[in-house]
């Protein structure tokens, strides 16, 4: 687990597995994390660290409904959850699949966690929309989905911070998961782009902090990708940089799914 201090006020911490992040944002008394590690051993450190470094943590947000991202209530069992109105219809109509999921990544890998994911008592939250933080700040809460069904995005505003989900990552090409489109992923890129235009840091689902030209760079090579993958199908060349036997292999599936729907 890396922990990275982006700013005085926001700390995000990158799993072991996935290089998925949590990013954990404070204004005076009060704060959010938003999504999660996913080993035991980081989600057992993380209360210690947060509040070392004087990060309270009044709530719980998470990007989308997979559950590698909504593993906060492992660390902070009696902290309320909020998720995007999207996420909260997919955790209704998908009821138990995180947790099969969870489950079925534990005994794939011989991981133990010592209880169970608890996911009753989610807040839906409306998208778009604004999240009050502290006494003076709000969050922006902005449509993202197309990786998968469901997703939001976060805006934090004076930090000119951008938590983005699955999308943006410089480890990961776009993945077309199960309930996503081509067409939704586009028009959450199109949709996001000012907002990643304005940041200062961008942060994804995978792959830890980017600066503003780094995820413009990856903005314009994913935009390129999906564009191809629509046009080519398996000929669509991966984003430089992403051409690992994994990348190809979520290509291979982003195909199947394109054929198929």
């Amino acid at each position: 687990m890396r922990v990275l201090a982006v700013h005085a006020d926001l700390i995000v911490v990158v799993s072991g597995v996935w290089q998925t992040t949590c990013t954990a944002v404070r204004s005076g008394e009060e704060g959010f994390v938003i999504d999660s590690p996913v080993l035991p051993d980081e989600l057992d450190a993380l209360p210690g660290l947060l509040e070392q470094a004087r990060f309270p943590v009044s709530g719980l947000l998470c990007t989308h409904a997979d559950w590698d991202h909504l593993l906060g209530r492992l660390a902070f069992a009696d902290a309320s959850l909020g998720v995007g109105e999207s996420s909260s219809a997919r955790l209704q109509n998908e009821l138990g699949q995180a947790q099969r999921d969870l489950r079925a990544f534990d005994d794939q890998h011989y991981v133990l966690r010592p209880q169970p994911l608890a996911l009753a008592g989610v807040q839906a939250l409306p998208v778009p929309g604004h999240l009050a933080l502290g006494a003076v700040n709000e969050l922006e809460l902005h449509a993202a989905n197309g990786h998968t069904a469901d997703g939001t995005a976060y805006w934090i505003p004076w930090l000119e911070v951008l938590v983005i989900g699955d999308y943006l990552s410089p480890v990961e090409i776009p993945m077309i998961s199960p309930g996503g489109s081509i067409t939704a992923y586009v028009a959450t890129l199109d949709r996001l782009a000012p907002l990643v235009q304005q940041a200062r840091t961008v942060i994804p689902g995978h792959g830890g902090p980017l600066s503003h030209e780094q995820a413009g760079r990856l903005l314009k090579q994913d935009v390129d990708y999906l564009s191809a993958l629509s046009r080519r199908g398996a000929a669509a060349p991966l984003p430089r940089g992403r051409i690992t036997s994994e990348q190809k292999r979520i290509h291979a599936e982003n195909v199947g799914r394109l054929q198929s729907g």
